[in-house]
């Protein structure tokens, strides 16, 4: 199985413009024979936390049927980043649409400090089946929280996908522990990181895949938009070669 990661720069709250990006993304990915794409954090609307309570909604939103369409023709499953509206607050979400399947979602659980104002937490964790490999689901700061991977792994994890929005530092703070994070638990890892202004930072890439020893496979850049393609028998990742 194929399973890929999405890197592009969102456009601030412009979420028809990202909807078409997250579109084109796709079918390159359903083209490359992909079952599986992860995409940024809030990558519908760009990681701006300030706009996140005017533009949250819900997975049943018409806004996400193209993407539904496209999930059902190309038979690929997709994680997309959009802030949900609930009865507690907006939280952080990942609307997951899979194939002929009723929309899920995981929200982030693990909040970063300059997250409060704006966020409340899910309370569930995220654990993903594609064609019998279980994926684990984070969004960003939760990678960072030792019981969270742990979870993932006690839950029954064979790969563990990061979604976020980070800048140059973050990023290489994140490789650092996604590295930990894949040796400790012995399952590849993945993460998926925007590119361009976000918030009151520039995200920076470097989206990549490390196998089960912890080791680096492939990374993106820090500029170019592109999916990282992981092969799950051969255990190799490269980035797609479709313009």
């Amino acid at each position: 199985m194929k399973i890929g990661i999405a890197q592009l720069s969102p456009l601030r709250g412009d979420v028809a413009y990202n909807l078409q990006v997250h579109q084109s993304l796709t079918e390159q990915a359903v083209a490359a024979g992909v079952s599986a794409l992860f995409f940024p954090e809030l990558s519908l609307t760009g990681y701006e936390p300030e706009l996140a309570h005017l533009l949250a909604t819900s997975p049943q939103d018409s806004l996400f049927d193209p993407l539904q369409t496209l999930s059902d023709r190309g038979q690929i499953t997709l994680g997309v980043g959009m802030p949900l509206r609930t009865g507690a607050g907006v939280q952080i979400g990942m609307i997951l649409l899979s194939p002929g399947e009723p929309r899920q979602v995981y929200a982030k659980q693990y909040l970063h400090p300059d997250e409060y104002p704006y966020f409340v937490a899910g309370t569930e964790p995220g654990l993903l089946n594609v064609q019998g490999t279980n994926i684990a689901l984070a969004i960003c700061y939760e990678l960072s929280i030792p019981g969270h991977p742990q979870r993932a792994y006690q839950d029954g994890a064979n790969l563990y996908v990061a979604s976020v929005a980070k800048s140059a530092e973050g990023a290489e703070k994140a490789a650092m522990a996604l590295s930990a994070i894949a040796n400790a638990y012995a399952m590849p890892v993945l993460m998926a990181n925007s590119v361009g202004p976000c918030d009151n930072f520039v995200a920076a890439g470097q989206s990549g895949v490390w196998n089960a020893e912890g080791t680096l496979l492939a990374q993106l850049d820090t500029t170019t938009e592109g999916i990282l393609i992981y092969d799950t028998q051969s255990e190799t990742a490269y980035a797609n070669k479709n313009p």
